[in-house]
């Protein structure tokens, strides 16, 4: 008869072929965890897909010219908020610092919490739009009735007329959506009792 029986060498094998495997399943659970952060650092850092860049301080270049920046404001189904800019739209002069204000207002009969995120369109002038304040990713948690005031501070880079591919936009869009937050993230939607949807201004 053949002893069929596996020799040490083959259970040494599938030992090594458990454990790679293993931490192939393990580093791909940790890069899986790492990848929405590095992407975030990725996109304030080039301003790629419309993110603005993260400043921190007033620019030091003047330019001839403006750029119109319009202020789009959201609500996501399950925040009971209004949500508005000062004014619809500002002519920046370009490298100079701009301050808007957007006003937040908790329509529930609870506490209510929000997180906002934000978009530059068209996204190529994502990387000259630089915020030098922000309440973007700040957890905001307002009472029954009550409104705040934030700030956004920002202006838009000179460079974005040397740029070939930015050169001919006039225009500009901030958009900003508010989203119902638990531990600091945004989610697409919180039941709340007692509240009703908020809608965009």
């Amino acid at each position: 008869m053949t002893d069929r029986r596996p020799t040490s060498a083959q259970n040494r094998g599938v030992r090594l072929t458990l454990i790679a495997c293993l931490g192939l399943v393990a580093g791909m659970t940790a890069l899986a965890f790492a990848f929405v952060p590095l992407y975030d650092l990725f996109c304030k850092v080039t301003g790629y897909d419309g993110t603005p860049i993260v400043g921190r301080g007033p620019s030091a270049t003047r330019a001839e010219g403006t750029m119109t920046v319009h202020f789009d404001t959201n609500v996501a189904p399950g925040l009971p908020w209004r949500f508005r800019a000062e004014a619809p739209r500002v002519e920046a002069r370009l490298g100079e610092t701009q301050t808007v204000f957007f006003r937040v207002t908790n329509t529930a009969s609870v506490p209510t919490t929000g997180t906002a995120t934000f978009n530059v369109q068209p996204g190529l002038l994502g990387g000259y739009f630089v915020k030098i304040q922000c309440f973007c990713f700040n957890e905001q948690t307002l009472q029954p009735g009550e409104t705040m005031d934030f700030p956004v501070v920002f202006y838009v880079d000179p460079a974005a007329r040397t740029d070939a591919n930015t050169r001919d936009y006039a225009e500009m869009t901030l958009s900003y959506t508010y989203f119902a937050s638990r531990n600091g993230q945004p989610t697409a939607a919180l039941a709340t009792t007692g509240a009703g949807a908020g809608r965009p201004n």
